[in-house]
């Protein structure tokens, strides 16, 4: 089921976490935070809408890396219900799609409900302070690859926020499939 997080509520100040990541260390927000901040991204193996995007997700990472903001993905999807989203197969996407960030693993949904998550993907930029400046999409792309031509807004955004420690008043929020959450 498509769904699209709430418009990005200025100043918001993310919570901690600690999460192990398919490299095998454990990272909290202060390990990933550049110097002018940082884009958290709730992604997961499985959701169409990752799938048509993850290699411009890796671009704008990379590429966020010269800017002074760091990256990182968590997925908290509930793995025994979806079995693409197990560790082992973040570990293999991470390796195969060259990750250039750290692919964290929230097993207990924690993360995921403290930080409002509601879909993947679902991108959460941080200003050096840590205080949440965008809360939108990637680009215009939703389960099919956008033109390569098509604008891109969370890199403008994050280099915005990178400049002058704000993010863009206009934000459009991200589309894609629902947290899967695990039973109660």
């Amino acid at each position: 089921m498509a769904a699209s997080p709430p418009v990005c509520e200025f100043g918001w100040k993310a919570p901690a976490f600690r999460l192990p990541a398919t490299d095998g260390r454990r990272y909290g927000l202060d390990d990933v935070m550049g110097p002018n901040g940082v884009v958290i991204a709730f992604i997961c193996n499985h959701c169409p809408y990752v799938l048509a995007v993850i290699d411009r997700i890796v671009r704008d990472a990379n590429d966020l890396g010269g800017h002074g903001i760091g990256f990182a993905a968590i997925c908290s999807n509930d793995a025994a219900a979806y079995p693409a989203d197990s560790f082992g197969k973040m570990a293999d996407m991470a390796r195969e799609k060259n990750f250039p960030f750290p692919y964290l693993h929230d097993e207990d949904q924690s993360v995921a409900r403290a930080w409002g998550a509601a879909c993947t993907p679902d991108f959460f930029g941080l200003n050096a302070e840590g205080a949440l400046q965008y809360r939108g999409r990637l680009d215009a792309s939703r389960k099919d690859v956008g033109r390569d031509d098509v604008r891109r807004d969370l890199y403008e955004a994050m280099v915005q926020v990178a400049q002058t420690g704000r993010g863009p008043a206009e934000q459009i929020p991200s589309m894609g499939c629902s947290i899967k959450w695990k039973a109660a």
